[in-house]
């Protein structure tokens, strides 16, 4: 008898389909052969402290580091789990073979590895290695199994992680907590958590210190079409791009000075006004736009964050439930890229997307275009980019709907030819001062199509022309024109929002929209494809950070631990990254995973020894998430409480458990804890923001308003506010 083991239930379902194992019994189905089973996600996790020695239950800074000497797994302590892996452990016992059918990724691997060593399973194991839930794919996966020992890279890497994430977390926050916390609150510290908070709170601290600078901008209107001045650049912008090309070419570097203060803006208005602006060079350019890159799991949450608002953890849901139902393959993945195996699949899937006939119709029966920038196997690891399977896209919800037809429009896009464009840059003058305009003409739509607003048959007459298309200008023509000197204020960086904070993420930090380099960044990025969502929704729920609208905010408790937190290593992105880095190495067999929990050891050793050495009393005072809430309530609602009508009465927040552990990067880690805590005075924050220097202008200072704080110079043009 072989036995499969799958990562969930529905999963399982699916595949004893297929294998015939139609009879259902408890906890498994049976047939032909075949016995499939399953597991609930992780059934297993690391021993918590107090079971390596008793020692460690009690929270105590002489008992810190806490390094086993050895890690052990234990069963989760679940009525359900332990019901559940019983029947997989007598499964074992009977079985000839067993076929590891779990998620085919780090977690998949690590999930199903402690399960099959909990149950000390004595039966060869083989590998089933698919990228969809299809029938075709499940078939042809069990006739190229593969052997476990081949993945043995991948353990090791998703069980380092598992190691490092115990190790800084349970020891970090143990010291945090009894060092600078109070009234026995938990500050809670992740290799992962920790440098994602304090990308926001860093960010959040350069928008609050800002210092808007004031600029000017001279342009002109010359029939209807409004040119900038060009403006020279700086020395050391200069000296940057002639770095950049190596010094071989001199950078030419024409225009006017910055234009200081509005007195020289005007006079330079005055000077040119009655002078005929001429028309000194038409340039045209043809070029190609190409297709946008096919999805990886975070490109996919940054979009739909973009366009529909979701969260990183609602689209990783949604991609999940569309990849059981079969519309869509694997989603864990962080490649852009499909192999070459794909391409032959490829008019296949494209036939399947019934919806979408008047898109695929002009691609039937033509040779697929192969791109370079879609097809390549070097770029591909595990798993190929996120795409449809070609199963027909029935009974999803309205949420699964967009995310689908996300997914299948990047799609059909990459077999549409490129998008051509005329790009057209028109220079003028006026008594020596240049200016410039730009505009863009889509010549032949191509791909464009695809995400037109409203599907046109691709065989009709051409899209309408872009706004931003020139008129016909003619070298040396000249007329009378309009001058204009806009006043301009520098901006502050803009607060993160869940779609540009999953970038940084990806890219440690820094935020890049090119696609090769970011490509290249990723290597260094933190945390998972798999985990990023699940990292930010553990700051909203420790009450870190909270939302408005869609920007990330640092909680005051948030602000306080990153400022607490002096070691780099603890909260740097691209110190974390450098470990990412390793993770993957190990995975790649390019680095030894002993050597990357020996370096672990040795930080977290060097971390204990820097917290315990401050001698000064700093505290924190953490609000806790349901305090936080009642009074963000308190102040949206003061005005329906003087209407006092008949209202339900308000059901009362149920208390959250306690427990001793904190909960660290690691899924298969304990549960986090909720601590009661003080909460500071809500009137007391609004009165310091009053008189405050403004942040926008810098002239005048905060006054606060019926619904909203603003800025006393707004007489004089200034548009700060900010709402309660």
């Amino acid at each position: 008898m072989r036995v499969c083991i799958a990562e969930k239930p529905s999963v399982a379902k699916e595949i004893a389909e297929v294998l015939g194992a139609k009879v259902r019994r408890n906890g498994y189905f049976e047939g032909n052969d075949y016995c499939v089973t399953w597991t609930f996600g992780h059934l297993c996790s690391l021993q918590e402290p107090h079971e390596y020695t008793e020692k460690w239950r009690q929270w105590n800074l002489s008992m810190l580091p806490m390094i086993p000497s050895s890690f052990r797994i234990k069963l989760i302590d679940d009525d359900g789990i332990k019901r559940q892996f019983a029947i997989i452990e007598e499964l074992f016992n009977r079985a000839e073979m067993v076929i590891n059918c779990g998620d085919a990724g780090q977690e998949g691997e690590l999930i199903q590895r402690w399960v099959l060593t909990k149950a000390k399973c004595k039966a060869p194991v083989m590998r089933l290695w698919i990228s969809s839930l299809t029938e075709e794919a499940i078939r042809e996966g069990f006739s190229k199994l593969k052997d476990q020992a081949e993945f043995q890279s991948l353990y090791e890497a998703g069980l380092s992680r598992a190691m490092g994430d115990w190790l800084l977390g349970m020891n970090a926050t143990r010291l945090y907590t009894l060092k600078y916390g109070q009234n026995k609150q938990v500050l809670s510290i992740g290799r992962v958590q920790t440098p994602t908070l304090a990308l926001i709170v860093n960010r959040q601290l350069e928008i609050a210190n800002f210092e808007p600078k004031q600029y000017w901008e001279l342009k002109t209107n010359y029939r209807n079409t409004t040119f900038s001045a060009l403006i020279r650049k700086s020395d050391e912008e200069i000296a940057a791009e002639e770095e950049k090309n190596g010094g071989k070419k001199k950078i030419d570097n024409p225009g006017i000075d910055p234009i200081a203060n509005r007195e020289e803006g005007e006079a330079l208005v005055e000077r040119i006004k009655d002078l005929p602006f001429v028309v000194t060079n038409v340039g045209k350019k043809d070029g190609k736009e190409y297709a946008p890159r096919l999805f990886d799991l975070t490109s996919l949450q940054v979009e739909c964050n973009k366009k529909f608002a979701y969260s990183a953890d609602e689209t990783l849901k949604l991609i999940q439930s569309l990849y059981e139902k079969k519309v869509a393959t694997y989603p864990r993945v962080d490649t852009t890229f499909l192999s070459d195996d794909i391409y032959p699949k490829c008019p296949a899937i494209l036939k399947g997307l019934r919806d979408y006939e008047v898109l695929t119709a002009p691609l039937a029966g033509t040779t697929l275009l192969k791109s370079k920038k879609v097809f390549d196997n070097s770029k591909v690891t595990d798993h190929h980019a996120i795409i449809p399977t070609g199963v027909y896209a029935q009974n999803l919800t309205d949420m699964e709907r967009r995310v689908y037809d996300l997914i299948a429009r990047r799609f059909i896009a990459v077999f549409y030819p490129d998008c051509k464009i005329s790009t057209t840059t028109v220079m003028g003058e006026v008594d020596k001062i240049e200016f410039r305009v730009t505009g863009k003409q889509i010549l032949e739509p191509g791909w464009r199509v695809v995400f037109a607003k409203e599907v046109k048959d691709p065989t009709e007459e051409k899209e309408e022309e872009d706004e931003n298309v020139l008129p016909a200008f003619v070298k040396g023509e000249s007329g009378p024109h309009i001058p204009d000197l806009n006043e301009k204020w520098t901006q502050p960086p803009r607060p993160y929002t869940e779609a540009t904070l999953l970038r940084a993420m990806e890219t440690a930090g820094k935020l890049v929209d090119n696609d090769e380099l970011r490509d290249a960044l990723k290597e260094n990025g933190i945390g998972r494809p798999s985990t990023r969502a699940a990292i930010i929704e553990t700051l909203f729920k420790r009450n870190y950070i909270r939302k408005e609208r869609k920007n990330l905010i640092a909680t005051p408790t948030g602000v306080e631990l990153v400022q607490l937190i002096h070691e780099e290593l603890l909260k740097s992105a691209e110190l974390t990254g450098i470990w990412e880095k390793k993770l993957r190495e190990i995975e790649k067999k390019t680095y030894d995973a002993r050597q990357f929990l020996e370096e672990l050891k040795q930080m977290v050793s060097e971390i204990v020894m820097s917290v315990l050495s401050d001698n000064t009393n700093r505290r924190i005072t953490i609000q806790d998430a349901v305090a936080a809430k009642a009074e963000e309530k308190e102040k949206k609602e003061p005005k329906k409480r003087e209407r006092k009508p008949s209202t339900p009465k308000e059901k009362k927040p149920k208390a959250e458990k306690t427990t001793n552990e904190v909960k660290t990067d690691s899924p298969g880690s304990p549960a986090p804890v909720a601590m009661a805590a003080s909460t500071p005075s809500a009137a007391g924050e609004v009165d310091a923001f009053v008189g405050q220097p403004c942040p926008l202008c810098g002239k005048g200072t905060i006054i606060k308003g019926k619904t909203a704080y603003g800025c006393s110079e707004w007489r004089n043009g200034c548009t700060f506010r900010k709402n309660f």
